[in-house]
This record gives C-alpha cells, sequence and structure tokens, in this order.
C-alpha cells in the first residue's frame, strides 16, 4: 500500500480550506483519511499553517511520501528541509558530420 501525504479540500466554493493528511493514494482527493496532520487556510492575510511536526516525521520514516504541494507547505512549516532543486543537465545538440553533409 503506497501512502501519501497530501491536501484534502473542505470549505465553501470559492472558499477553500485545506487539511494536510496521510492518505492511500489510490483513493480520491477527499476520501478515506488514515490520520490528519494539520491544516492549511490559504485566504487569511498570513497563511494559516498548523502541522503536527511529531507525526509527520512518523509518517515520512515509515515510507509515507508528500506531494509537491505538500512538501511545500511542510517546508514552510519547518517540518522537513528543503531538497535541493532539480537541475538537468543541459543538452546540447549533436553537430552534424561533414561526412554527412
Amino acid at each position: 500500500m503506497a501512502v501519501k501525504i497530501r491536501l484534502t479540500r473542505l470549505g465553501d466554493k470559492k472558499s477553500p480550506f485545506y487539511r494536510v493528511v496521510v492518505a492511500d493514494s489510490r483513493t480520491s482527493r477527499d476520501g478515506k483519511v488514515i490520520e490528519n496532520l494539520g491544516y492549511f487556510n490559504p485566504l487569511t492575510e498570513k497563511d494559516n499553517l498548523k502541522i503536527d511536526k511529531e507525526k509527520t516525521l512518523t509518517w515520512i520514516k515509515n515510507g509515507a511520501q508528500p506531494t509537491e504541494t505538500a512538501r511545500t507547505l511542510l517546508v514552510k512549516a519547518g517540518v522537513v528541509e528543503n531538497p535541493k532543486p532539480y537541475t538537468s543537465k543541459k543538452v546540447t545538440p549533436k553537430k552534424k558530420d561533414a561526412k554527412n553533409a
């Protein structure tokens, strides 16, 4: 069973409120939840973000993978460190050989 740390949406139309949860990756966004880790309210002037660090670190140690959005919030809350940004190697186009031209 693949377990993800992700957001589930609550709130009315045009006023979202999110919970940071641990859920099976095969369930729907607002489906069955294993455990609630915290919440995130993007509508307040200062983004309200509260995450239980102990529970979150326990789940990460047990193999739960956070989604990109959840990882951003975990970094913002100071639960996990910001990973190195992905840098791809620059690919140079192949030069045409004089023989083939």
